[in-house]
């Protein structure tokens, strides 16, 4: 097995996990998550998660990409996977950088791909699927800010066209900030 030990790599600026036997660098890249805010007559779908972290709160089909799928087939794959949801993309309505934890979020606005007959529930990640009106969501029981921060940036372009995707709010830039309560 092989032996890391933290130090700067020759020809680098910062501290990686380098193999003491071959010199390899094992380096630690953020994290790509994928996601959309699937809207259907004024509602938006969540899901009450049924893991950790944040069991029991509220958030939207999204999770981490998997190699060899493009940013919109993943969006997708979450949608089927976390809510049983088949969905059509709009476009690119959010991007967050999350410095804390190491994550760049990228979340789709997006409907159902049957909108005569919208099909959800709970997958494997859920205990529950709801469509929400915006004064129904459970604003106490987010699961995340990027998940508040993205129903926000839907309320302010629910059907016009997409521009620039919404970023991190002016107060926390870096998504250095957690929840309260967290």
């Amino acid at each position: 097995m092989a032996d890391f030990e933290r130090r700067i790599p020759e020809g680098d600026n910062r501290e990686r996990n380098v193999c003491r036997d071959c010199g390899h660098v094992a380096y630690e890249n953020p994290k790509i998550v994928v996601g959309s805010v699937v809207a259907h007559e004024g509602r938006v779908l969540l899901c009450r998660r049924a893991i950790e972290p944040r069991r029991d709160y509220w958030t939207l089909p999204a999770g981490y990409m998997e190699l060899g799928e493009t940013i919109q087939a993943g969006a997708i794959r979450e949608a089927q996977e976390e809510a049983e949801a088949d969905i059509a993309l709009d476009g690119v309505l959010a991007m967050y950088s999350i410095s804390r934890i190491g994550q760049v979020q990228v979340i789709f606005r997006a409907r159902f791909a049957d909108p005569t007959q919208p099909r959800f529930s709970a997958g494997p990640e859920s205990l529950e699927v709801r469509l929400f009106h915006w004064n129904e969501i459970p604003w106490d029981r987010i699961a995340f800010p990027t998940v508040r921060w993205a129903l926000d940036a839907w309320r302010a372009n629910e059907t016009g066209p997409l521009g620039a995707p919404a970023g991190n709010p002016p107060e926390d830039l870096a998504g250095t900030a957690r929840l309260a309560g967290v």
